[in-house]
């Protein structure tokens, strides 16, 4: 039982902290502009999420590797849309 309650925190957080994402991935598709967007903090955080999902990994957790898969990838969206958008990337 007190694994279950824990397990259900992880996905809950899971889940909010991957949807978080969206907002800024749909608002980059829509108006084709990424200007706001930090190009080095997103590979920075890329990088991290890159981290959390080798970790997730080696500890079997669920819930950590869902989440920071997705969040890869959205943000993965994003860099490539601030990239191709971009004028000047820099």
């Amino acid at each position: 039982m007190y694994s279950l309650n824990i397990e259900f925190f992880g996905y809950l957080a899971a889940i909010l902290t991957t949807v978080a994402f969206l907002p800024q991935l749909i608002k980059t598709l829509k108006t084709k502009k990424a200007e706001d967007v930090s190009l080095v903090t997103l590979i920075i955080f890329i990088s991290g999420v890159g981290f959390w999902i080798i970790y997730g990994y080696k500890i079997s957790s669920a819930p950590i590797l869902i989440a920071n898969i997705i969040t890869f990838i959205l943000n993965l969206f994003i860099l490539v849309s601030k990239v191709y958008y971009s004028k000047n990337v820099w």
